[in-house]
């Protein structure tokens, strides 16, 4: 018991897992690749088209195959040698990566004109969506496979944080890259990057399926299931659903390019340190956290961190200062990294291991898509409403949905774990 207990409130406990270490490396990689290809598309899109519901429509395109998926994929994933499919996954968006690369460059773009580049390129962030529907939920499957359950909350922090170091990187240093070197030295970093990723992933060994998985269940009877767990799991199916729509309302980050260009006249540099300033937060909330873990009130406390971020949202649309601008997006980072953790902890904590996939992949469906379906509601509210006061808009929804959540979700706001 006490060497139970010393191992879990180790901050370095799951990062002395050898395959852990290996994941999360590669992770680091793989999303710092991903996040500067997702930066340059959007402000490639904008550059094509100087118009903001063209941004939107980036997150549109990625959305429709990663939800129409999701639910299959987690069936997959539960069914497959996970470590396989993940591999094939990233080698599939290195083939997407290349073809930008080629569509960045004099000679795959001579016999295009603008309309006919922005159409290519809305086409490959779709077979993203397709490939992101089996990779996502399968780097959490793997995650709650590979750490022993003591070291789950450690683990799922050390994942978070990793991922938006990742981010981070990969959204400052694309800035600089693309005012440099333009979209096709951006696009060459990017492939060495998941090559290195692919590598480090590569060294971990065979995540065949959990021995309760039965071979003879049917995808329907297989989703279904998966979809009752979530269901009837209060505090899981509460805590994905006011993430969904706090993202859903308050994701001002699909608007950057516009406010650093047209509002802030920031320029790419200034676009690039936009965009990492909510990452930036949210790693400083993560590094904290490991070193000292909330131990009481993680509903409640999510809670106010979800309202926190919608007025970080509205001040950020109001602001006509670059420094200001750039400290609400470093607080809501903090606050929305918060919210991760808790949210992170509480699927990792209660899904059985033979549900894994399909559970993560009803949390990508709920979580990482609505950062898509964010982006779209961004881009079609700022057409209707303009930028700015659709960005307030945003944030007072996100404000309402908490507001709703406190009183209609008690379960919720009583959580600890």
């Amino acid at each position: 018991m006490e060497n139970t207990l010393q191992k879990t409130n180790d901050p370095l406990g799951a990062l002395r897992i050898a395959e852990f270490r290996h994941l999360m490396l590669g992770r680091f990689l793989f999303i710092m690749g991903l996040r500067m290809m997702g930066t340059l598309v959007g402000w490639w899109i904008y550059e094509l088209t100087n118009e903001p519901f063209a941004i939107g429509l980036i997150g549109l395109s990625e959305v429709i195959p990663a939800v129409s998926l999701a639910l299959y994929a987690g069936h997959v994933i539960d069914k497959s040698e996970k470590r396989k499919l993940l591999l094939r996954g990233v080698g599939l968006y290195w083939i997407c990566a290349l073809v930008l690369l080629l569509l960045s460059t004099k000679i795959g773009s001579a016999k295009l004109n603008q309309l006919q580049i922005a159409i290519v390129i809305y086409f490959m962030v779709f077979c993203t969506g397709i490939i992101r529907s089996f990779t996502g939920p399968s780097f959490g499957t793997i995650v709650g496979g590979i750490v022993p359950k003591n070291l789950l909350q450690n683990a799922t922090t050390w994942s978070q944080g990793i991922w938006l170091s990742a981010s981070v990187l990969g959204h400052a240093i694309v800035g600089f890259i693309i005012a440099g070197f333009g979209h096709t030295g951006a696009l060459i970093v990017v492939l060495c990057l998941v090559t290195l990723g692919f590598i480090f992933m590569s060294l971990m060994s065979p995540k065949p399926p959990h021995v309760q998985v039965s071979n003879d269940l049917k995808p329907l009877e297989s989703v279904k299931e998966g979809l009752q767990f979530v269901f009837n799991s209060k505090e899981v199916l509460g805590a994905l659903s006011l993430d969904l729509f706090a993202v859903l309302f308050g994701g001002a980050v699909a608007m950057i390019p516009v406010f650093a260009r047209d509002i802030l006249k920031a320029g790419p540099i200034g676009f690039g340190w936009l965009n990492a300033a909510s990452d930036i937060g949210a790693i400083i909330i993560i590094f904290l956290v490991t070193l000292f873990p909330a131990h009481r009130g993680q509903g409640k406390k999510l809670l106010i961190a979800v309202a926190g971020f919608g007025i970080c949202i509205i001040i950020f649309a109001l602001s006509k200062i670059f420094w200001l601008s750039f400290v609400m997006l470093l607080l809501s980072g903090i606050l929305d990294g918060f919210s991760m953790i808790v949210r992170g902890t509480i699927v990792q904590l209660k899904t059985p291991d033979h549900m894994r996939g399909r559970v993560m992949s009803v949390n990508s469906m709920f979580i990482n898509s609505s950062n898509e379906l964010g982006q779209f509601e961004s881009g079609l509210a700022a057409k209707a409403m303009g930028v700015i006061p659709s960005v307030v808009f945003g944030g007072a929804m996100t404000i309402i949905v908490v507001a709703v959540t406190w009183f209609k979700a008690p379960a919720l706001k009583k959580l600890e774990y």
